[in-house]
């Protein structure tokens, strides 16, 4: 491994990821998913599983579906060592209000993107 997450601010990275939850513009989602993923990266959590940029590009409308008015935001610093990586973030609802908080833990791909993420809900 050429990269590792304390050598790389991955604050970027993440918030790439994160903006992609919220593009709704075809295009301009799999732009910030290119950004933040390695392309055969894989994301877990306890109601789905992805992989590689095509899919990746799926989550936002799915979210939107599922949970339609509703946004994730980043709640705190990317901590990382090695080349893991975690970050905590909130859903909330078109007023603001938090509905559900989580954790994502993830691995660092030598290209310094996002090679595979969990995803966990604590609420």
């Amino acid at each position: 491994m050429t990269n590792t997450a304390t050598e790389t601010d991955l604050t970027p990275i993440v918030d790439a990821y994160i903006a992609s939850l919220q593009e709704q513009d075809a295009p301009a989602r799999k732009a910030l998913v290119e950004q933040a993923w390695a392309p055969e990266a894989t994301l877990t959590d306890p109601l789905l599983y992805l992989r590689g940029h095509d899919e990746l590009a799926t989550f936002a409308p799915l979210l939107a579906e599922h949970y339609p008015g509703h946004s994730i935001r980043r709640t705190g610093d990317v901590d990382a060592h090695h080349n893991v990586f975690r970050f905590t973030w909130d859903m909330v609802n078109a007023d603001g209000e938090t509905v559900m908080h989580g954790i994502d833990v993830g691995i660092v791909a030598d290209d310094g993107r996002i090679a595979g993420l969990a995803g966990f809900f604590d609420q």
